[in-house]
């Protein structure tokens, strides 16, 4: 596939790229390689593979959910500017 200047233009356009005419033809190149690639790719016959998320058998490994810190609201609101029933108060942002 071989894209035509009018066409770069359209996708730097696109992109908000802006092209020197100096660099139009390079660009110009680089898609096409860009766009024979993917025409490759697309020439792979992938009949009977399963499409996955890894390319890899990978697992994460996790740790224990457990809490690993203290309750401390009371300290945190008991220097707050104005805390009531375990909410921190602000002021009206939205009238």
């Amino acid at each position: 596939m071989s894209l035509t200047l009018e066409q770069v233009d359209r996708i730097a356009r696109l992109a908000r790229i802006e092209l020197t005419p100096e660099t139009r033809e390079a660009t110009r190149g680089k898609l096409d390689g860009i766009f024979g690639l993917i025409e490759q790719m697309q020439a792979v016959d992938t009949t009977g593979v399963a499409p996955m998320s890894h390319p890899q058998d990978v697992v994460q490994r996790l740790r224990p959910d457990a809490v690993t810190e203290t309750d401390r609201r009371d300290a945190f609101q008991a220097v707050a500017p104005e805390a009531e029933a375990g909410l921190y108060l602000v002021p009206r942002v939205i009238e």
